[in-house]
């Protein structure tokens, strides 16, 4: 992804990820492009540069934070939208799926957002 963004001439400062980027080779390939790693750390596990100049930042709590709205929207989709265990075959008919899940999110969203009469 961080070189198609490159191609599309985006300079990233910051990439956020989950656990399973905690990784030292990761944070390294990070550090060298000179991208802030806004990872989410695995408790006990020391990595360099990983640690206290990124993480003390204002700036990682926020990017943890979206993070997490993120997930949620995820684990909504997995939850209610039958996408953890699809019954469709195919990557076609499981990406039509998909759409259709994540509308019915949309959907849900816009109508908490329309204040109730009555």
């Amino acid at each position: 992804m961080l070189d198609r963004q490159r191609r599309k001439r985006v300079r990233p400062r910051t990439l956020g990820a989950d656990k399973g980027y905690h990784a030292k080779a990761f944070v390294d390939y990070l550090r060298n492009k000179k991208i802030a790693p806004h990872i989410a750390q695995i408790k006990d596990r020391r990595t360099p540069g990983l640690d206290a100049r990124t993480t003390r930042h204002a700036g990682y709590a926020v990017s943890q934070k979206k993070r997490k709205r993120v997930e949620e929207i995820f684990g909504w989709m997995k939850t209610y939208g039958g996408l953890r265990k699809t019954m469709m075959r195919g990557t076609k008919r499981v990406q039509v799926h998909a759409w259709l899940v994540g509308a019915a999110y949309n959907l849900l969203r816009m109508s908490r957002l329309v204040a109730t009469t009555g």
